[in-house]
């Protein structure tokens, strides 16, 4: 699927940054004996990561396999949009919380999970549902949750290091310079950090534009985000830990982002997303 706004080459871009900053960490432990077993941990925790993640998010949300007896316009849409994507038809699950969200996970489109909550089931109605919906399948075929696991697991890695240097100094502390240790220490978590935050926002930039040409219908993934923007802010998730370590998964920010939290925060501002729909539908800015 092709971009208008280079945002393969922008995570490219970020992943080279998030390793190079592995691997200077790494070197500043014990003068670098020990690099090469930090680059092995971030793939070991990459794979598991990746292969578990339908299971991770799944019992987070405490979601339910539905059927299409219960859901028979989720299973319409989903059916019609992988039909026309040519790819296999997902498993499909429903979260009982109000909170209105969907994300998709799976680390292939044959082992995919397509996931709405209540609250979004409630709060749109079929046409911005499709637009969802469609959304979250473009996740699964532009393998974005081997992305985000790869980044997420990366920078897991960079603040273990880092935690391990505070406490430990690095493991040589003739040659170890206190001051610069520190600060790398606490800049190269915060870097890590910040780094896989802007890798999740491409993605979801990716997801509006690929699932708005799959729908043929940008209009209505924008009309959903714009209800999404009021029902998350009237309706947010709370700060559990489980959930906050699938959020990057779903299709609007769950949680109340104000104040420096918006500078963490996974997705991008839902205007800029509107004006980028609006604008392939060849409408002026929102």
């Amino acid at each position: 699927m092709g971009h208008s706004h280079f945002n393969g080459l922008k995570t490219t871009a970020l992943f080279g940054v998030l390793w190079v900053v592995l691997l200077a960490l790494g070197a500043s432990v014990g003068r670098g004996r020990y690099i090469f077993v930090f680059a092995g941990l971030g793939v070991v925790m990459t794979a598991y990561s990746y292969w578990n993640s339908d299971k991770i998010a799944i019992r987070a949300m405490h979601a339910v396999p539905v059927s299409e007896l219960e859901q028979p316009g989720m299973y319409r849409i989903v059916r019609e949009l992988s039909t026309a994507a040519r790819q296999p038809m997902p498993r499909l699950f429903v979260s009982p919380t109000a909170a209105p969200n969907a994300f998709a996970t799976g680390r292939n489109p044959r082992n995919a999970a397509v996931c709405c909550t209540e609250g979004i089931l409630a709060l749109l109605d079929e046409r911005e549902l499709r637009g969802v919906l469609g959304h979250e399948l473009t996740h699964v075929y532009n393998r974005d949750i081997l992305t985000s696991s790869v980044a997420a697991a990366v920078a897991g890695v960079i603040t273990s290091i880092a935690q391990f240097l505070v406490f430990f100094g690095g493991g040589d502390r003739r040659s170890a310079n206190p001051i610069a240790g520190i600060a790398m220490a606490l800049l190269a978590p915060l870097a890590a950090t910040m780094i896989q935050l802007a890798i999740s926002r491409t993605r979801e930039y990716d997801a509006d534009e690929d699932g708005a040409r799959l729908t043929g219908d940008p209009l209505a993934l924008a009309s959903a985000l714009r209800k999404l923007e009021r029902g998350t802010q009237a309706a947010p998730l709370p700060r559990d830990q489980k959930l906050v370590d699938v959020s990057h998964l779903m299709i609007a920010n769950p949680f109340k982002a104000t104040g420096v939290a918006r500078l963490f925060a996974t997705h991008p501002p839902m205007a800029d997303r509107i004006d980028r729909l609006q604008r392939m539908a060849g409408l002026p800015p929102y």
